[in-house]
């Protein structure tokens, strides 16, 4: 048992690490609003990995992932999201007057929300539960029970990945205060959400 949990433990570290629309979000949080701010949204991310779990659990991701018109909704919802959250990071770039070094605090309820939202609609998420996490749930447990462990993982690691990535960030923050690399980064990161949301909308089609 310990084993297979060892080993479910590693597949899902390297799932977790894998730069994805998560983590720009993260990003753009850290830069504009801060470390507290940017752990709300990591609160939020890993809130929306055990909503996931939970409906993985009782078998609600299982019939999103068998209903074609309900993963299509999730997915055109969720692309459309990423979208909006890209080109507001364009829109802060492109803005005519410079921010100053300044960080804007843009509410805990708010930074929440956002990184709940964007994980809550990635239907990957329940075709990964669905499909993966069975396998690899420990064979000495009942399936829900090794589920729902690999669930309460997958949400720890999350929150120690994304919050470590966090404080890296606020610590390079003199460099990522300066107006260019501000702009810069806001850039980046609107481009990255929108070509996350366009791939999702692709594959829904």
């Amino acid at each position: 048992m310990w084993t297979q949990t060892a080993m479910a433990a590693g597949v899902l570290a390297l799932l977790t690490v894998v730069p994805g629309p998560d983590m720009a979000v993260v990003t753009k949080r850290a830069i504009a609003s801060g470390t507290a701010d940017a752990l709300r949204t990591v609160a939020g991310v890993t809130a929306g990995l055990l909503m996931w779990g939970v409906f993985t659990v009782v078998g609600l991701a299982a019939i999103l992932a068998a209903s074609a018109e309900a993963y299509f909704v999730v997915k055109i919802l969720g692309a459309a999201y990423l979208v909006f959250l890209g080109l507001q990071a364009l829109w802060q770039s492109l803005r005519s007057a410079p921010r100053s070094a300044e960080l804007t605090a843009t509410g805990s309820g708010r930074a929440y929300l956002t990184g709940l939202t964007t994980n809550v609609l990635n239907p990957k998420i329940a075709v990964f539960y669905t499909g993966l996490l069975p396998t690899l749930a420990p064979h000495g447990l009942p399936t829900a029970a090794g589920m729902g462990l690999l669930v309460l993982l997958h949400a720890a690691l999350t929150l120690t990945w994304l919050g470590s990535y966090v404080h890296l960030v606020s610590r390079a923050r003199s460099v990522f205060e300066r107006p260019r690399v501000r702009r810069l980064l806001d850039r980046v990161t609107g481009v990255v959400l929108i070509d996350s949301g366009a791939r999702v909308a692709a594959e829904a089609n």
